[in-house]
């Protein structure tokens, strides 16, 4: 009698709580009805936590999901995604939980092979070791709190309470699968995983019969027990916890490191192998299979070579220690040149957001979200997924998206990660103090650096990332400075696992960002232009400035030298009509910032903000003087060439180690698909030169766009 009120306790607060969201989500969309999503982003953990939830109450939490249809996006794409949440739930009790916890702690079963992993990366030369030891001590404990064993029994004890609801007794069951050995927990754990996708997977399939399917391993559970099985059950309420996904941390050491890291998380190995590295036996593997070394978007060249080799063994000496073989044995070809890929290799890189029409050119202004840029148009089965985490300010994104740029270049030549893998991106800003400066952080537009530009941007289009994320730029730092505490890697004190977990699980709307390609003269003509990506500034300082000198006099018959540097600017200045016109112009500078993200969401459009300290003459009673003017740009392509031979300074993404210098002419200009490239070149061998894009270049994405998922996307 008392299991029977503490259970029924359970579920009449898992009840009220799922009546609580209903009305929150009721009353919300009353006084603001673009603002009800934010409530939407909590479904998925109450009908994966809270058990037993009336069928009426499902209906209308399902209902109000499909009136969400009617708005739009990208509410609309948040109704859809849960609404067929609720309807696989209602209709098999349980699935959502039971493949959630599968997929995210890889357990081993043959119905349900989908895989989820979540790679943490972090730049030891960004954050500090506290934080870094911080982060890895909380991921380790976590781990230990969720073994294999005890997450299948999990996922039994949800699959048959969900079930069997009242004929279930919760309480004996724990204590049962408490004492089965690994082997009987494996077997129960596949049956019933079985089932439930046999179940969710099969139209035609009845409800009664899964029912049936669970009775019966309930039932064979029951008769392999002891007798005094049920009075020594634990007393305590019949939660079933949802145990934090599986997250690798890794410091980004390696400009290959997040490449190596996706293939091994493919490959087939065993759970006693080290996660953390990838031999350079591998790697040389890897390449010898065409995988394939970065190409620079054109095709490398091939030279030939006179071999007097016909390629068959049998012509081949036999050494003098060796036996003579058999003829047929002998007759066997030597493994040549690997055949260059096929264009059906790039059928995988059709994403999406082409939806089977022509690429459209990079002229769109308006800031795509919604989509998976590594989503193919084929429906390929991909059994893993790998989110990505990136840990830090504005200058790791910098180095996330070279990663990305590397990896979109290998997979051109070759798709391997692509058909098999969906890929996510999340960021999640920590700063510690102010960043090491850039050169133009002492000059006259000091003023417009902030450190998390991007993450700035991120909250004023999401208010649930602003509130749930950029909240942890400096709480985790400040976390790990505390004093350590007995209970700080205990379950129940894993702040900054449970917010990542929150973030991964539930930020599924993507918001893509421009990739920008900057190509750099130097002052020494024997250099080979340099190229180079950056995502989020470009910083360019034309000489030294001190910003406390806004007004420069000059005595009559006096000659001062004027700081600065005569620049010309060739660029196309974008419109909101999505034109372009063609402007020039000369002007005397001290510093010039590029900037990718919008500094607020009145323009948020996918171009260049070029922001120019311009040194403007001007004539007054008490003689000559030069103000400082500074000037704003929209464009996408931009020249810019030092006229007097100055050279100049580039800093790229306000990351000190990425800097170059006697720099007297730079072009910025969108960063174009590897794949596309690849294409491209391809088809002018078979076609007349010229732009226009033909054969499979047609349907490739044009720019190269990096995603960074979050809750609702743009909503503002």
């Amino acid at each position: 009698k008392r299991r029977r009120r503490s259970k029924a306790k359970q579920s009449k607060t898992s009840i009220n709580l799922a009546q609580l969201f209903y009305k929150i989500l009721v009353s919300g969309s009353r006084s603001s009805p673009f603002l009800c999503f934010v409530g939407m982003l909590n479904p998925g953990s109450i009908q994966q936590q809270a058990p037993s939830i009336p069928d009426d109450l499902y209906e209308r939490v399902y209902c109000f999901c499909k009136k969400l249809l009617t708005f739009p996006k990208p509410y609309c794409t948040i109704g859809l995604h849960y609404a067929r949440q609720l309807k696989l739930e209602r209709t098999v009790p349980g699935i959502l939980y039971q493949r959630l916890v599968s997929a995210e702690q890889s357990l081993k079963n043959d119905s349900f092979a989908y895989q989820e992993k979540v790679f943490m990366f972090a730049d030891p030369n960004l954050l500090s070791e506290a934080v870094c030891r911080a982060i890895a001590t909380e991921i380790k404990a976590a781990r230990t709190s969720q073994c294999p064993r005890s997450c299948m029994i999990y996922v039994i004890e949800r699959s048959l309470q969900e079930g069997l609801k009242e004929h279930c007794d919760f309480k004996t069951l724990r204590a049962i699968l408490q004492e089965k050995p690994l082997d009987v927990i494996e077997h129960c754990f596949q049956q019933v995983v079985a089932a439930t996708e046999h179940a969710g997977s099969d139209v035609n399939a009845e409800y009664n019969q899964y029912v049936e399917e669970l009775e019966k391993i309930y039932s064979a559970l029951l008769s392999t027990s002891g007798k005094g099985v049920e009075e020594a059950a634990p007393e305590g309420s019949p939660d079933i916890p949802l145990p934090n996904p599986q997250i690798s941390f890794h410091l980004w050491t390696d400009e290959d490191q997040l490449w190596k890291e996706l293939v091994l998380f493919l490959r087939p190995q065993n759970q006693a192998c080290v996660e953390d590295s990838l031999s350079q036996v591998l790697l040389d593997s890897f390449e010898i299979q065409g995988m394939g070394p970065d190409f620079d978007g054109s095709e490398q060249a091939r030279f030939s070579v006179l071999s007097t080799d016909s390629g068959i063994e049998r012509d081949l000496p036999v050494p003098d220690d060796e036996a003579p073989e058999a003829e047929h044995s002998r007759l066997q070809r030597k493994g040549g040149v690997k055949k260059r890929g096929s264009t059906l290799d790039c059928l995988p890189l059709l994403q999406t957001g082409s939806n089977g029409q022509e690429a459209k050119p990079a002229g769109k202004l308006h800031r795509k979200c919604g989509s998976s840029v590594m989503e193919p148009i084929a429906q390929i089965q991909r059994l893993h997924k790998a989110q990505v985490v990136v840990l830090g300010d504005d200058r790791v994104l910098g180095r996330l998206v070279q990663a990305y740029y590397s990896l979109r270049k290998r997979e051109s030549r070759r798709a391997y990660l692509t058909p098999r893998l969906k890929v996510q991106f999340y960021y999640v800003p920590l700063m510690e103090e102010q960043p090491s400066s850039c050169p133009m952080e002492e000059s006259a537009l000091a003023d417009q650096t902030e450190p998390c530009e991007l993450a700035a941007y991120l909250g004023r289009v999401d208010p649930w990332y602003e509130s749930n994320v950029n909240t942890l730029c400096h709480m985790i730092p400040k976390l790990a400075t505390m004093p350590s505490t007995p209970s700080k890697t205990s379950v129940s004190d894993m702040f900054i696992m449970d917010v990542i977990a929150y973030y991964v699980r539930l930020g599924l709307q993507p918001i893509y960002f421009q990739v920008y390609t900057v190509k750099l003269f130097f002052t020494n003509e024997g250099l080979e232009p340099a190229e180079d990506i950056f995502l989020v500034e470009l910083q360019v300082t034309l000489e030294e400035f001190d910003p406390s000198r806004d007004n420069l006099l000059m005595k009559k018959k006096t000659t001062v030298e004027v700081p600065g540097t005569d620049i010309t600017l060739m660029y196309k200045k974008v419109l909101l009509s999505n034109r372009e016109k063609e402007e020039t112009a000369s002007l005397r500078s001290t510093g010039l910032v590029m900037k990718a993200v919008p500094s607020n969401e009145t323009e948020d459009l996918v171009c260049l903000n070029v922001n120019t300290a311009e040194i403007v003459k001007t004539a007054n009673l008490s003689g000559r003087s030069y103000s400082l003017v500074t000037n704003k740009i929209r464009t996408r392509n931009i020249k810019m060439q030092s006229t007097d031979q100055k050279s100049f300074t580039v800093c790229l993404d306000k990351d000190s180690r990425r800097v170059y210098k006697n720099v007297t002419g730079i072009e910025v200009f969108p960063c174009l698909e590897p794949s596309y490239c690849l294409q491209k070149t391809r088809a002018r061998r078979i076609s007349l030169p010229g732009d226009e894009d033909v054969g499979l270049a047609k349907y490739l994405p044009k720019s190269l766009l990096l995603p960074i998922n979050t809750f609702a996307g743009i909503t503002q």
